[in-house]
Protein backbone atom coordinates (compact mmCIF):
# COMPACT_ATOMS: atom_id res chain seq x y z
CA UNK A 1 0.00 0.00 0.00
CA UNK A 2 1.09 3.57 -0.58
CA UNK A 3 0.08 7.10 0.35
CA UNK A 4 -2.01 8.86 -2.31
CA UNK A 5 -2.75 12.57 -2.11
CA UNK A 6 -5.45 14.38 -4.07
CA UNK A 7 -6.29 18.08 -4.01
CA UNK A 8 -8.84 20.48 -5.47
CA UNK A 9 -8.24 24.12 -6.35
CA UNK A 10 -10.52 26.62 -8.06
CA UNK A 11 -7.75 28.62 -9.73
CA UNK A 12 -10.02 31.35 -11.13
CA UNK A 13 -7.94 31.54 -14.36
CA UNK A 14 -5.08 29.08 -14.70
CA UNK A 15 -3.00 31.50 -16.75
CA UNK A 16 -3.35 34.32 -14.23
CA UNK A 17 -2.71 31.96 -11.30
CA UNK A 18 -0.15 29.62 -12.90
CA UNK A 19 2.78 30.70 -10.67
CA UNK A 20 0.66 30.14 -7.54
CA UNK A 21 -0.57 26.75 -8.76
CA UNK A 22 2.88 25.54 -9.79
CA UNK A 23 4.47 26.74 -6.56
CA UNK A 24 1.87 24.88 -4.52
CA UNK A 25 2.14 21.80 -6.72
CA UNK A 26 5.92 21.55 -6.41
CA UNK A 27 5.89 22.17 -2.66
CA UNK A 28 3.12 19.67 -1.88
CA UNK A 29 3.60 17.04 -4.62
CA UNK A 30 0.04 15.69 -4.72
CA UNK A 31 -0.56 12.64 -6.88
CA UNK A 32 -3.59 14.42 -8.34
CA UNK A 33 -4.60 18.07 -8.49
CA UNK A 34 -8.07 18.88 -9.80
CA UNK A 35 -8.57 22.42 -11.07
CA UNK A 36 -11.73 24.41 -11.75
CA UNK A 37 -12.46 27.71 -13.45
CA UNK A 38 -9.39 27.42 -15.63
CA UNK A 39 -10.99 29.97 -18.00
CA UNK A 40 -8.87 29.04 -21.00
CA UNK A 41 -9.39 27.40 -24.38
CA UNK A 42 -7.77 24.00 -24.75
CA UNK A 43 -5.21 25.24 -27.26
CA UNK A 44 -3.99 27.80 -24.70
CA UNK A 45 -3.91 25.57 -21.61
CA UNK A 46 -0.36 25.67 -20.14
CA UNK A 47 0.22 21.93 -20.37
CA UNK A 48 3.93 22.33 -21.05
CA UNK A 49 4.44 24.06 -17.69
CA UNK A 50 2.86 21.07 -15.94
CA UNK A 51 4.87 18.64 -18.05
CA UNK A 52 8.08 20.35 -16.98
CA UNK A 53 6.90 20.02 -13.37
CA UNK A 54 6.57 16.26 -13.87
CA UNK A 55 2.80 16.09 -14.33
CA UNK A 56 0.32 14.99 -16.97
CA UNK A 57 -2.63 17.27 -17.75
CA UNK A 58 -6.12 16.40 -18.99
CA UNK A 59 -8.41 19.38 -19.49
CA UNK A 60 -11.42 20.88 -21.17
CA UNK A 61 -12.06 24.62 -21.20
CA UNK A 62 -13.44 27.67 -22.92
CA UNK A 63 -12.47 31.30 -23.17
CA UNK A 64 -13.05 33.36 -20.00
CA UNK A 65 -15.50 30.93 -18.34
CA UNK A 66 -15.66 27.55 -16.60
CA UNK A 67 -12.96 25.00 -17.41
CA UNK A 68 -11.78 21.89 -15.54
CA UNK A 69 -8.53 19.95 -15.47
CA UNK A 70 -6.94 16.93 -13.84
CA UNK A 71 -3.21 17.25 -13.21
CA UNK A 72 -1.58 13.96 -12.22
CA UNK A 73 1.79 12.32 -11.72
CA UNK A 74 0.54 9.14 -13.41
CA UNK A 75 -0.97 9.28 -16.88
CA UNK A 76 -4.77 9.57 -16.66
CA UNK A 77 -6.86 6.78 -18.16
CA UNK A 78 -10.42 6.69 -19.51
CA UNK A 79 -10.80 10.48 -19.62
CA UNK A 80 -14.33 11.75 -20.32
CA UNK A 81 -15.99 15.15 -20.28
CA UNK A 82 -19.46 16.34 -19.34
CA UNK A 83 -22.56 14.63 -18.06
CA UNK A 84 -23.30 12.81 -21.30
CA UNK A 85 -25.85 13.60 -23.96
CA UNK A 86 -25.65 16.74 -26.01
CA UNK A 87 -22.48 18.79 -26.19
CA UNK A 88 -22.86 21.91 -24.08
CA UNK A 89 -21.21 23.74 -21.19
CA UNK A 90 -21.15 20.47 -19.22
CA UNK A 91 -17.95 19.53 -21.02
CA UNK A 92 -16.15 22.42 -19.34
CA UNK A 93 -17.76 21.70 -15.96
CA UNK A 94 -16.99 18.00 -15.47
CA UNK A 95 -13.96 15.87 -16.25
CA UNK A 96 -13.64 12.24 -15.15
CA UNK A 97 -10.63 9.95 -15.31
CA UNK A 98 -9.03 6.93 -13.69
CA UNK A 99 -5.76 7.76 -11.90
CA UNK A 100 -3.67 4.99 -10.34
CA UNK A 101 -6.71 2.74 -10.63
CA UNK A 102 -8.96 5.21 -8.75
CA UNK A 103 -11.91 6.82 -10.59
CA UNK A 104 -11.94 10.59 -10.07
CA UNK A 105 -14.76 12.97 -11.01
CA UNK A 106 -13.86 16.67 -10.94
CA UNK A 107 -16.76 19.13 -11.11
CA UNK A 108 -17.33 22.85 -11.29
CA UNK A 109 -21.02 23.05 -10.41
CA UNK A 110 -22.99 26.08 -11.70
CA UNK A 111 -23.12 28.89 -9.16
CA UNK A 112 -26.74 29.89 -9.77
CA UNK A 113 -26.41 33.70 -9.59
CA UNK A 114 -29.75 34.46 -7.90
CA UNK A 115 -32.32 32.20 -6.25
CA UNK A 116 -35.11 33.76 -8.31
CA UNK A 117 -33.30 33.32 -11.63
CA UNK A 118 -33.33 30.69 -14.35
CA UNK A 119 -29.66 30.11 -13.54
CA UNK A 120 -30.61 28.78 -10.11
CA UNK A 121 -33.11 26.40 -11.68
CA UNK A 122 -30.36 25.26 -14.05
CA UNK A 123 -28.14 24.59 -11.02
CA UNK A 124 -30.83 22.46 -9.37
CA UNK A 125 -31.36 20.46 -12.57
CA UNK A 126 -27.59 20.07 -12.95
CA UNK A 127 -27.47 18.29 -9.59
CA UNK A 128 -30.24 15.94 -10.77
CA UNK A 129 -28.26 15.17 -13.91
CA UNK A 130 -25.10 14.68 -11.84
CA UNK A 131 -26.85 12.11 -9.67
CA UNK A 132 -28.03 10.28 -12.80
CA UNK A 133 -24.43 10.40 -14.08
CA UNK A 134 -23.12 8.75 -10.91
CA UNK A 135 -25.86 6.11 -10.96
CA UNK A 136 -25.14 5.25 -14.59
CA UNK A 137 -21.36 5.13 -14.46
CA UNK A 138 -20.33 4.21 -10.91
CA UNK A 139 -21.22 2.14 -7.87
CA UNK A 140 -21.17 3.29 -4.23
CA UNK A 141 -19.71 -0.10 -3.41
CA UNK A 142 -16.51 0.61 -5.33
CA UNK A 143 -13.80 3.27 -4.87
CA UNK A 144 -14.62 6.70 -6.32
CA UNK A 145 -13.57 10.24 -5.49
CA UNK A 146 -15.84 13.18 -6.32
CA UNK A 147 -13.98 16.44 -5.98
CA UNK A 148 -14.21 20.10 -6.92
CA UNK A 149 -15.99 23.40 -6.49
CA UNK A 150 -19.51 22.20 -5.75
CA UNK A 151 -20.85 25.71 -5.00
CA UNK A 152 -22.74 24.45 -1.96
CA UNK A 153 -21.97 24.97 1.73
CA UNK A 154 -23.70 21.88 3.18
CA UNK A 155 -24.23 22.95 6.80
CA UNK A 156 -24.24 25.96 9.12
CA UNK A 157 -20.68 25.13 10.16
CA UNK A 158 -19.55 25.68 6.57
CA UNK A 159 -20.27 29.43 6.43
CA UNK A 160 -19.27 32.36 8.60
CA UNK A 161 -22.83 33.69 9.03
CA UNK A 162 -25.46 30.99 8.58
CA UNK A 163 -28.36 33.19 9.64
CA UNK A 164 -27.46 36.06 7.35
CA UNK A 165 -26.54 33.90 4.37
CA UNK A 166 -29.55 31.60 4.44
CA UNK A 167 -31.16 31.60 1.01
CA UNK A 168 -27.98 32.49 -0.89
CA UNK A 169 -27.62 30.31 -4.00
CA UNK A 170 -24.69 28.48 -2.37
CA UNK A 171 -26.41 28.18 1.01
CA UNK A 172 -29.99 27.56 0.00
CA UNK A 173 -32.16 24.73 1.39
CA UNK A 174 -32.97 23.53 -2.12
CA UNK A 175 -29.36 23.08 -3.20
CA UNK A 176 -28.46 21.56 0.15
CA UNK A 177 -31.21 18.98 -0.39
CA UNK A 178 -29.89 18.21 -3.87
CA UNK A 179 -26.41 17.68 -2.47
CA UNK A 180 -27.76 15.54 0.36
CA UNK A 181 -29.52 13.35 -2.19
CA UNK A 182 -26.26 12.70 -4.02
CA UNK A 183 -24.45 12.07 -0.75
CA UNK A 184 -27.15 9.57 0.23
CA UNK A 185 -26.47 7.66 -2.99
CA UNK A 186 -23.10 6.78 -1.57
CA UNK A 187 -20.64 9.53 -0.67
CA UNK A 188 -18.86 10.49 2.53
CA UNK A 189 -17.50 14.00 3.13
CA UNK A 190 -13.83 13.10 3.57
CA UNK A 191 -12.88 16.54 4.86
CA UNK A 192 -15.48 16.44 7.65
CA UNK A 193 -14.47 12.89 8.52
CA UNK A 194 -11.10 14.26 9.61
CA UNK A 195 -11.86 17.92 10.37
CA UNK A 196 -15.17 18.28 12.27
CA UNK A 197 -14.42 21.69 13.73
CA UNK A 198 -15.79 25.14 12.74
CA UNK A 199 -14.10 28.03 10.96
CA UNK A 200 -12.60 26.00 8.12
CA UNK A 201 -13.25 27.56 4.74
CA UNK A 202 -12.00 27.24 1.16
CA UNK A 203 -13.41 30.48 -0.32
CA UNK A 204 -13.16 34.11 0.76
CA UNK A 205 -14.89 36.76 -1.35
CA UNK A 206 -12.58 39.32 -3.01
CA UNK A 207 -15.14 42.03 -2.27
CA UNK A 208 -14.89 41.60 1.51
CA UNK A 209 -11.90 43.44 2.98
CA UNK A 210 -9.44 41.13 4.77
CA UNK A 211 -11.96 38.29 4.53
CA UNK A 212 -9.36 35.59 5.16
CA UNK A 213 -7.92 37.20 8.28
CA UNK A 214 -11.40 38.02 9.58
CA UNK A 215 -12.67 34.47 9.01
CA UNK A 216 -15.40 35.58 6.60
CA UNK A 217 -15.44 32.50 4.44
CA UNK A 218 -17.31 29.55 2.97
CA UNK A 219 -16.54 25.86 2.48
CA UNK A 220 -17.85 25.22 -1.02
CA UNK A 221 -14.94 23.11 -2.31
CA UNK A 222 -15.18 19.46 -1.39
CA UNK A 223 -13.60 16.02 -1.49
CA UNK A 224 -16.20 13.26 -1.30
CA UNK A 225 -15.59 9.53 -1.56
CA UNK A 226 -17.62 6.35 -1.67
CA UNK A 227 -17.44 4.30 1.55
CA UNK A 228 -14.72 1.88 0.33
CA UNK A 229 -12.54 4.83 -0.65
CA UNK A 230 -13.37 6.96 2.39
CA UNK A 231 -12.32 4.05 4.59
CA UNK A 232 -8.82 4.39 3.12
CA UNK A 233 -8.56 8.10 3.94
CA UNK A 234 -5.87 9.14 6.42
CA UNK A 235 -6.33 12.89 6.67
CA UNK A 236 -7.82 15.97 5.01
CA UNK A 237 -7.12 19.66 5.32
CA UNK A 238 -7.45 23.10 3.73
CA UNK A 239 -4.29 25.07 2.94
CA UNK A 240 -5.05 28.82 3.19
CA UNK A 241 -1.57 29.99 2.15
CA UNK A 242 -2.25 30.32 -1.61
CA UNK A 243 -5.07 32.73 -0.73
CA UNK A 244 -2.43 34.97 0.89
CA UNK A 245 -0.29 35.13 -2.25
CA UNK A 246 -0.15 38.28 -4.41
CA UNK A 247 -3.11 38.38 -6.80
CA UNK A 248 -4.58 35.10 -5.52
CA UNK A 249 -7.63 33.11 -6.48
CA UNK A 250 -10.58 33.67 -4.16
CA UNK A 251 -10.39 29.92 -3.38
CA UNK A 252 -7.60 27.85 -1.87
CA UNK A 253 -6.66 24.14 -2.12
CA UNK A 254 -8.46 21.43 -0.20
CA UNK A 255 -6.49 18.20 0.20
CA UNK A 256 -7.09 14.60 1.23
CA UNK A 257 -4.65 11.75 1.74
CA UNK A 258 -5.45 8.08 1.33
CA UNK A 259 -3.62 4.81 1.88
CA UNK A 260 -4.27 2.73 -1.24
Amino acid sequence: MTDWKIASFNANSIRARLPIVLDWLLKNQPDVLCLQETKVQDKEFPKEAFRQAGYHAAFRGEKAYNGVAIISQSAPETVTYGLGGQKDADETRLIAAVIDGIPVVNTYVPQGRDAESEYFQYKLKWFDRLLAFFKKNYSPERPLVWIGDVNVAPDDIDVHDPKGLRGHVDFHPEVQKKLQKIMAWGFIDVFRKHQPGPGQYSFWDYRVKAALDRGIGWRVDHIMATPPMAALSKDAWIDPEPRRAPKPSDHTPIVAEFRI
